[in-house]
């Protein structure tokens, strides 16, 4: 293999992570949004509630709550 495309591949991947640490960084409490697979379509064919916090699929993420009952 070429050097160059060696060297270039490492820096788009440390770009790329980079890139994931700011946006952690900038989001509230380190967390993303919308992060339960209910309401991907393409993940959740059938139509089931989340399986971590129990929201149904177009709804809101229940984590919050389940995080206060603990």
């Amino acid at each position: 293999m070429n050097m160059t495309t060696i060297i270039m591949s490492i820096a788009l991947i440390a770009i790329c992570l980079c890139g994931i640490c700011i946006k952690i960084l900038v989001q509230k409490n380190g967390q993303f949004s919308g992060t339960c697979a209910s309401n991907n379509p393409f993940l959740n064919k059938e139509g089931e509630k989340c399986s971590y916090c129990g929201a149904d699929p177009g709804g809101q993420c229940k984590k919050e709550e389940k995080l206060e009952e603990k």
